[in-house]
């Protein structure tokens, strides 16, 4: 199984945000990513799960 890393751009047009929003949601610990080289990542399948535990809260 290939796991899918997003951008930042990629995470806030998946989640229909405005990119600042996506930004300041990561950098707060909202949202499930990791940075490299300075850069927000984001896998798939944490976000899902991520939609999957906010729609049960």
């Amino acid at each position: 199984m290939v796991e899918q890393i997003l951008t930042l751009k990629e995470v806030a047009a998946y989640l229909k945000l405005a990119e600042k929003t996506a930004y300041r949601l990561a950098s707060e610990g909202k949202l499930p990513g990791f940075k490299v080289g300075g850069s927000w990542r984001f896998k798939k399948d944490d976000l899902e799960k991520w939609i999957e535990h906010a729609k049960r809260t």
